[in-house]
This record gives structure tokens, C-alpha cells and sequence, in this order.
């Protein structure tokens, strides 16, 4: 995810608040001594997608709640085309939530602060015998910049409502800021993981040594990302992802006045050159973000890429800006791709007007 952070920005911790959760956390239970975890590829199949439906005024404005509730709504019904949806949603935003979203879509009372899944919610991973786990990475509000005392409940609760353990790390961090191919590579930007806002004094190989064990990994492909530009502090998923092993669909940014310009393009130089777990040279796609978006919700800092996407074993759901030759080569290199895919493109404006996309919005349960 990419978001601008000053606009979110309600809950600034004290000088000296932060604190050191990797060294403070409670050692390994015994369930997490005895069994060896893997975060699947997010295009193997799924039992379910998780989202969360909220648009709190506090954070979004008044204006945005309605549209920004329509674009939760459309990713919602267009994904529970293919595979069931599970989404959270707090009382006051219930029956609107039952108005937008179709039968196909199971609403879960639960309190929320925001509607960002792929971070506030579990990582899941399954063991060699199938059984499957949830990972709590300790949400903290991406660095303690927005309030999230209830997102930071919504780890514990979609595991208990999946019937599964949870698993506690001793890393705060975000889904987001994770992209795995299912075979033991990751990548990961150090400008989140890294970063003294959630990991204070966590050295890059403690970091590893955590995540090699939670998730499965065998060799992380660490990039630079961007710090303070974003609330994420430059979350992976805005960046590469993997859409089969071996193959990476990285952003380029090819807006000279962007940040992302010249992030992008370092990103691009490190990927042509790793090899991941198996030590296959890696296949790139790049996909250039748009020149132009439609005017309605332009801001800023509007989030206007196509690495954001959702995949599922059936179908990917990318975003569309208006653009119509970019949006069409987006299309078209995942199609390529992915010739079994059906290609579902959905207008998503409201939500990237406030730095995400679909990725964001969704984390998936695998079966």
C-alpha cells in the first residue's frame, strides 16, 4: 500500500513510546517450536478473502464515506464472483454494507478503525500436513501514525472465527509489506520492516531469522522501498509482486517529479539481478503506472498503479484509471501471463485517492 501519511496522521505517539517488540515478545510456544509454517502463494487456491468495510469520517472525510463505501463494495461483489468473501464491518456501517454488497458477501460484526485488511489482518500459513495457522505481525498502526486500537484486534479475530491457532511474532509489520511466491523466496522492503517506527534495534538477520520461520522462507529479496513519503513507509505490494514463481510484475514510475521515479527504478535494477530460492533468474514485467486519472477524486497523492492487484486461482482484479492505453497494457502483459486468468478490471478511484488499492483491501484465506 502507499498512502500519504500526514493526512492520517491522528495518533503521533510521545517522544521514547516506541518499544523494541522483537526483543520484548515472548519466545516461541511450543506449537511454533514443533511445526514448520509456509505463507502460500497468493494464487494458489483460497477458502476465502477477507476485507473490511469502513470509510470513519475522522480519517476519510465526510465526502469520501459514500464513494469510498461503493469501491469496497464493487472489489467485494466482483471477487465473490469466484470465491467466498468475508468481510468485517463495525454496527454503525452494517445495513449500508448489506444495501452495497451482494448475498455472495458474509457480513462479520466486528469493530474497525479503517479498511486496510491486508494489514491489520492475519497472515495465514499452512504446514506440511495441510493444517493451517494465523500470524499476528503485532499491528501498530504502521509506526503509530493513525489510531488502531481496533484494527489492532482484527489478527486475533479472523483467526478465531477461521478456527485456527494464532501464531505471535516478535516483528511488528504488515502484510503488505510481504510478497511471496509459495516456494520459499520473499521480498520485502527494508524501508518498512526495518524501519525504528515498528522494529527498533531488529537487525536485517534477526529479521530474517523470524521470518524464515514463521513463513517458510529460504532467501528474502530485500528492497530499498522509501521512508516517511507514504504512511507505509513503501509497502512491497505497491512495488513487485510475484504472480508465479519465478515471474515478478515490478512499477515503473515513469513521473520525473514522482518519488517513486527514481525508487522504481533501483527496485528494477536489484530484480534483474537476484535469483530466488531455487536459484532461477527472475522473469520481469513491468508495468508503467498511468499519465492521467480521472479528475473526480484526483489528489496528491493518489496511488496510481497497477502492481496493487488481487490473485486468485481463477481470476486477478486490477485496478482501471481512465487511462485507456495504460490500462489496456496492464491488462494485457497480466493476461499474457496468466492465459487462464480472467482479467477483472474494476474503477477503484475513491480508494486510491487515499494511497491504496486492491491489494490492500483484501487478504486471503488459503484452502
Amino acid at each position: 500500500m502507499r498512502r500519504w501519511w500526514r493526512r492520517f496522521a491522528s495518533h503521533v505517539p510521545p517522544a521514547g513510546a516506541l518499544s523494541h517488540p522483537f526483543f520484548d515478545a515472548p519466545a516461541p510456544s511450543p506449537l511454533q517450536q514443533a511445526e514448520t509454517w509456509q505463507m502460500p502463494d497468493e494464487s494458489a487456491p483460497h477458502r476465502a478473502v477477507w476485507m473490511a468495510f469502513a470509510a470513519r469520517e475522522s480519517v476519510w472525510t465526510a465526502p469520501m464515506r459514500q464513494p469510498v463505501q461503493q469501491a469496497l463494495a464493487r472489489i467485494a461483489n466482483a471477487i465473490s464472483v469466484y470465491e467466498p468473501v468475508k468481510m468485517l464491518v463495525g454496527a454503525a456501517d452494517f445495513a449500508t454494507a448489506r444495501q452495497l454488497c451482494g448475498s455472495n458477501v458474509q457480513l462479520i460484526p466486528h469493530e474497525i478503525d479503517d479498511l486496510w485488511m491486508r494489514d491489520t489482518g492475519c497472515v495465514f500459513v499452512r504446514n506440511a500436513r495441510g493444517e493451517r495457522a494465523a500470524v499476528s505481525f503485532n499491528f501498530n498502526g504502521w509506526g503509530n501514525k493513525q489510531s488502531h486500537a481496533r484494527d489492532a484486534t482484527v489478527a486475533a479475530r479472523m483467526a478465531e472465527l477461521s478456527g485456527v491457532p494464532l501464531l505471535r511474532s516478535r516483528l511488528v509489520l504488515e502484510g503488505g509489506g510481504i510478497e511471496v511466491d509459495g516456494q520459499g523466496t520473499a521480498i520485502i522492503t527494508e524501508s518498512c520492516v526495518l524501519n525504528t517506527n515498528r522494529n527498533s534495534g531488529v537487525s536485517k538477520a534477526d529479521a530474517e531469522v523470524e521470518l524464515k520461520r514463521l513463513l517458510g522462507l529460504e532467501k528474502i529479496i530485500w528492497l530499498p522501498g522509501i521512508v516517511n513519503r507514504d504512511i507505509t513507509d513503501g509497502h512491497t505490494d505497491f512495488y513487485a509482486r510475484f504472480i508465479k514463481p519465478g515471474v515478478i510484475v515490478a512499477a515503473l514510475d515513469n513521473d520525473s517529479n514522482s518519488f517513486d521515479y527514481a525508487v522504481t527504478r533501483r527496485h528494477l535494477e536489484l530484480l534483474r539481478t537476484a535469483t530466488d530460492a531455487r536459484g532461477r533468474a527472475l522473469q520481469i514485467v513491468t508495468l508503467e503506472t498511468p499519465t492521467q486519472t480521472r479528475p473526480e477524486f484526483a489528489r496528491k497523492d493518489f496511488a496510481a498503479g497497477y502492481v496493487n492487484f488481487l490473485i486468485t486461482d481463477k481470476a486477478l482484479f486490477l485496478p482501471e484509471f481512465g487511462d485507456a492505453v495504460a490500462d489496456a497494457a496492464a491488462r494485457n502483459a497480466l493476461a499474457a501471463q496468466l492465459p487462464s486468468h480472467q482479467i477483472v478490471q474494476l474503477n477503484i478511484d475513491a480508494i486510491a485517492s487515499g494511497g491504496g488499492g486492491i491489494h490492500c483491501t483484501t487478504q486471503q484465506e488459503p484452502a
